[in-house]
């Protein structure tokens, strides 16, 4: 499961939000208050996966796509083999 690390979750309580924010913002704002509050969540975010050490989840879904390893789970929050 992701999101195991509290930082990475709480962190995400505020870049998930800000994100979605921004795309509205985009609508009814200057255009550089919507972008500025998407890039800033999703940096938020991008900053809260390397506290738990796994890939953040749009890059993880590319680098699928590309054939690239990908880490989808810390290592450190797996599960031991049963």
């Amino acid at each position: 499961m992701r999101h195991q690390d509290r930082r990475n979750f709480a962190i995400h309580m505020i870049g998930i939000p800000l994100a979605v924010l921004g795309v509205v913002l985009l609508f009814v704002a200057p255009w550089y208050w919507g972008v500025a509050a998407i890039v800033f969540g999703y940096l938020l975010q991008w900053i809260g996966h390397r506290w738990e050490g796994n890939d953040v989840g749009e890059w993880a879904a590319i680098k699928h796509l590309l054939g690239l390893p990908t880490v989808a789970v810390s290592p450190r929050f797996a599960k031991p083999p049963e």
